[in-house]
């Protein structure tokens, strides 16, 4: 259940884009402005809204870390602005003088991406604020942009309907016709999916375009060879142009919004639709899930933005924890120690832990006088919690037995298989996953997209059989 909590209705003009940091959430709007809110609250911050763009904004995008906020304008440059106290600290011109339709950081902070309406790309050094490279896609405006989790690559869609694959030093990887009548956004999900073999190969990624359609990607990269995006489905339930979608920070959930005025929310493993949500009174323009899925915005031409809470806080918690058996605590990012703070209940330390840049190993690494001391913590209360939360995150992770091996994870839902049917492409699935995938009136096998000769599901004995040897080598 998606139940509506809070209506922002500050801007004077249509809401472009809107980004969450772990603190704050940032808008952007037709009336030339960026408008900056607490998630404490909900309250507008008191250096907000932030002036100097001369002409619309288009979007704008937090770098990780939270500090910087960069945003982009008809008028031809991309701003950066130190999140903490509204002061402009660039302004960085493109190149063409073109209008500027997207940016991004990347995801270590090395670098700010910013695309243009006359195809122009440019990939800015984001501790310098100087230009690194630039590009140009083959044809159209560039309007939507992504970078991969390991920022080792991003990925462009222009109005002219393609995705183009790009290297960090922008070199164009591979390229592809992928909506008839033009991209407007995609979107990669934070968490990579493992082929068994080579370990966080494939990157889950999704478009919307013109053409009413969402369509969910696997990207995977080769040594030498490039890149390859491989279709994998598309979802249904708009009725008009889509504008906008985004993935879940855990990857569980997609986000779209339309000219229909609706807002979907979907299962990603399944793309059976969760949510629909109707509130807006014009085009929706604009979606993004807070870091721990507890909370969704969504921004539309009717001026406004609607704030959403999601009633599976114990589902948000689960899944934080999920990700914890597959990520070693001491790899965690400091946004992976936020989004734990906030399914932890600490939503009030994010800030804290966000200044003094605490990433897993420091998590790790917090004491009793490291907590008072460096951290100023004052409160006796607070830091035994705290202590206590990563007590309890040691003990599910030493719990955590090897990995689960990949022949036993369907291959719909990835995880781990209970009742193993094999379909008529050869593939084992999850029964009731499959049954699921067929019953959204979906023909093809979830693994190669193509047609499936037969709806007959055979029950993998031997298969299952196999999981509950391992399952019993588990509890040894």
């Amino acid at each position: 259940m998606a139940t509506l909590i809070h209506t922002l209705a500050d801007h004077s003009d249509d809401v472009n884009y809107c980004a969450f940091s772990s603190s704050c959430l940032a808008t952007c709007s037709l009336d030339k402005t960026v408008r900056l809110y607490s998630l404490t609250d909900f309250a507008e911050l008191p250096y907000s809204p932030l002036r100097g763009h001369t002409y619309a904004v288009h979007c704008c995008c937090f770098s990780p870390s939270g500090h910087a906020l960069a945003s982009c304008s008809t008028d031809g440059t991309t701003m950066v602005w130190d999140a903490r106290d509204g002061r402009r600290l660039a302004v960085l011109e493109q190149p063409s003088g073109s209008p500027v339709r997207v940016c991004r950081f990347s995801p270590e902070s090395t670098y700010l991406v910013s695309g243009a309406a006359d195809g122009s790309v440019v990939l800015w050094n984001a501790q310098s604020l100087k230009l690194y490279r630039s590009g140009n896609v083959k044809d159209g405006s560039l309007v939507a942009c992504a970078f991969s989790p390991n920022g080792n690559f991003f990925v462009t869609g222009s109005s002219c309907g393609d995705l183009t694959i790009w290297d960090d030093k922008m070199r164009c990887l591979y390229n592809e016709k992928t909506h008839d009548l033009g991209v407007t956004c995609c979107d990669i999900s934070s968490r990579p999916i493992s082929d068994g073999e080579h370990e966080s190969r494939y990157f889950q990624m999704a478009s919307c375009g013109q053409d009413n359609q969402i369509k969910l990607w696997l990207i995977s990269l080769a040594d030498f060879l490039g890149a390859e995006l491989k279709y994998k489905c598309t979802l249904g339930g708009h009725s008009a142009p889509v504008l906008a979608c985004a993935f879940s920070y855990d990857g569980q959930m997609l986000v779209s919004g339309s000219v229909d005025k609706c807002v979907i929310i979907y299962e990603t493993s399944t793309g059976n639709i969760l949510h629909t949500l109707s509130q807006h009174t014009r085009y929706v323009t604009t979606c993004a899930f807070a870091p721990c899925v507890l909370l969704l915005a969504t921004g539309s031409m009717d001026k406004t933005v609607n704030i959403w809470q999601f009633d599976h806080k114990q589902r948000c918690s689960g899944n934080i924890i999920q990700n914890e058996s597959k990520m070693a605590v001491e790899n965690w990012s400091e946004e992976d120690v936020l989004a734990w703070l906030h399914a932890q209940g600490l939503a009030e330390l994010v800030g804290i832990f966000q200044m003094n840049n605490i990433d897993g190993k420091e998590l790790l690494n917090l004491t009793k006088e490291s907590l008072m001391n460096e951290l100023k913590i004052e409160s006796l209360g607070l830091r035994s919690k705290i202590l206590r939360k990563i007590e309890e995150l040691r003990v599910k992770m030493e719990s955590v037995s090897v990995a689960i091996p990949d022949e036993f994870l369907c291959p719909i839902t990835r995880e781990l298989m209970k009742e193993p049917v094999i379909a008529a492409d050869g593939y084992s699935y999850e029964k009731e996953a499959l049954e699921n995938w067929l019953n959204n009136k979906r023909r093809s096998s979830p693994m190669t997209n193509l047609p499936l000769p037969s709806l007959l599901l055979t029950p993998n004995r031997s298969l299952k059989v196999a999981i509950g040897r391992w399952l019993e080598t588990q509890q040894k």
